[in-house]
């Protein structure tokens, strides 16, 4: 597999996925560290991760999962897309029902999800796809509506899975929504350099206060008989 060929962490997208909140917090936690985003066609990201032009890439399943390492993120919405003359445009929702009597438009007959749209906006046909996608893309003369029951997509992160690098798990952690200080992330991971510890001294015994006698030793000690009393003199009798 091939090596990632920059420093630079590079992520790609496909349209609909916005990833400019996980980038700009990337930033905030790795400004010595630069990162590119850059938006590919679904198949094009696909070869680009493959070829090891991106790092990471954010795509619409299925994807071919071999050799990568595949988390799904979240799903979108299915909708249409109709010209603003086209009488589904009075629906709130339209149900798979209601598309039998209309052309639906292949995108990639069409070329993309662009000129599919472009080709709904004429009247020529409708068109299904990623709520995602469609706002994407959104022109003023089509009208977009919920399709209830068409299948959802999902919206997963991928990266060759032998090319794993603490850059990428870091990433991953910031999609996955971890904490700069998570144990999980591998900048949280790096081990402190330990202070030099430094031998105490042992502590000098303490000198007995004045007019206190060390242990031991007593205060006054006792006069032998016939010896002059130190406090003064005694008296005859």
């Amino acid at each position: 597999m091939p090596e990632p060929q920059s420093s630079t962490l590079q992520v790609g997208f496909v349209p609909g996925v916005t990833p400019g909140k996980w980038v700009g917090r990337w930033r905030e936690r790795n400004p010595e560290l630069p990162i590119e985003a850059t938006e590919y066609d679904d198949g094009a990201l696909a070869s680009a991760l493959r070829a090891g032009s991106v790092d990471l890439a954010f795509v619409r399943l299925p994807v071919d999962r071999d050799a990568l390492s595949v988390i799904p993120l979240y799903e979108e919405l299915a909708v249409v897309v109709v010209s603003k003359e086209n009488e589904l445009s009075l629906l709130d929702e339209v149900p798979l029902s209601e598309l039998g009597n209309e052309n639906v438009l292949d995108v990639q007959e069409c070329g993309g999800a662009r000129m599919a749209i472009e080709i709904a906006a004429s009247g020529a046909g409708v068109v299904v796809l990623p709520m995602s996608v469609a706002r994407h893309y959104n022109r003023r003369d089509v009208e977009v509506r919920v399709v209830p029951d068409a299948p959802s997509t999902r919206i997963a992160v991928a990266w060759i899975a032998e090319n794993t690098t603490d850059d990428i798990e870091e990433f991953i952690g910031i999609v996955r929504g971890r904490t700069a200080r998570s144990s999980r992330q591998p900048s949280a991971q790096k081990e402190v350099p330990k202070q030099k510890e430094t031998r105490s001294e042992p502590k000098k015994a303490a000198k007995p206060a004045k007019g206190r006698s060390a242990p031991g030793r007593t205060r006054n000690k006792p006069t032998a008989k016939g010896a002059p009393n130190p406090r003064g003199r005694g008296r005859r009798r």
